[in-house]
């Protein structure tokens, strides 16, 4: 899953980006308001981490314009501020969720894990699909209860899948989710990953769907 981090202090942007990118995430950086509202609107991304105190741009007003342009993601503001009305501006602009500064970033992570979820449509923490089990809080998936061993970009794959199980989903939307920004979306590669994945879950687990992309089975097949 691909997530935007719109962050000033580059210190702070590079530790969440680097901890989103070890939790399984490819990750855009955005240090001010204006880059921030472009990047949201021009790329395809599960959720956005935004600091409300932003310069060129403050958070709210990107908020307000991602919002007024119809995109849904769901949005998590980060704030110094413990003023009640900042909060409360915040939502009304449309945010998802906040948490102050300083904060664990295991709380970021956590937090954004619970918003990636829900937006898919899914309430409990675990996702079962084609006899495997997704743990949403820690990215981890089991066969048989056991964990998979997979890499980085296969483990972004099968979230993704599952997250979405039983819909196609297009190569090009799952190369969004698969790379960072500024990297290449080789579909060759993509099909590769997927040729991988299979092996490691169970033949007959994942459907390509010819001309529009590839489909996670609800069902394990029998």
């Amino acid at each position: 899953m691909k997530v935007l981090v719109v962050e000033d202090e580059p210190e702070l942007a590079g530790e969440l980006a680097q901890a989103l990118r070890e939790a399984g995430h490819a990750v855009l950086v955005a240090h001010d308001g204006e880059q921030g509202e472009f990047l949201g609107a021009t790329e395809t991304i599960a959720a956005a981490v935004l600091d409300l105190g932003l310069p060129k741009l403050d958070g709210i007003e990107v908020l307000r314009r991602w919002r007024g342009a119809g995109l849904g993601f769901p949005v998590l503001i980060l704030t110094a501020r413990d003023a009640w009305s900042d909060k409360v501006a915040g939502f009304r602009a449309g945010a998802d969720d906040y948490v102050l500064k300083p904060f664990r970033t295991e709380e970021v992570l956590l937090r954004l894990a619970t918003l990636i979820r829900r937006a898919a449509g899914h309430a409990a923490a675990e996702i079962a699909a084609a006899g495997l089990v997704l743990d949403t809080t820690t990215g981890l998936v089991t066969r048989d209860g056991l964990p998979l061993r997979l890499t980085g970009f296969e483990a972004r794959i099968l979230r993704h899948l599952m997250l979405h199980k039983g819909r196609v989903v297009g190569r090009s939307e799952l190369a969004e989710h698969l790379y960072d920004g500024d990297a290449d979306r080789d579909f060759r590669s993509l099909e590769v990953l997927i040729g991988r994945l299979r092996r490691k879950i169970g033949e007959g687990r994942i459907e390509t769907v010819r001309g529009e992309g590839y489909r996670l089975l609800p069902e394990a097949p029998r």
